[in-house]
């Protein structure tokens, strides 16, 4: 909380210069590759094992990106489709 109430005067000015944007373009695609990389191993190795499993997963992530629907909808419907699908297996 310190280094934020520290820096915040200065971040327009951080901002405002070109080799910090690329700073931070680079720290960004950084960042998204290690979440990416989280998620694969323990999350997608561990829990799609079928084609079921892969198009709940599909219908999840449509739902987020191309339909815009809030998040704790789309998690309501995944357990849903999970538990329907684990019952019929």
């Amino acid at each position: 909380m310190l280094i934020l109430v520290g820096t915040l005067p200065f971040w327009e000015t951080f901002r405002a210069r070109a080799g910090a944007q690329s700073a931070m373009r680079g720290i960004n695609a950084a960042v998204v590759g290690i979440l990416g990389g989280a998620f694969y191993d323990p999350v997608w190795t561990s829990t799609v094992k079928s084609t079921e499993d892969f198009g709940v997963a599909l219908i999840g992530f449509v739902l987020l990106i191309a339909w815009r629907a809030p998040p704790l909808l789309v998690v309501v419907i995944g357990a849903l489709a999970g538990a329907i699908g684990a019952a019929y297996r």
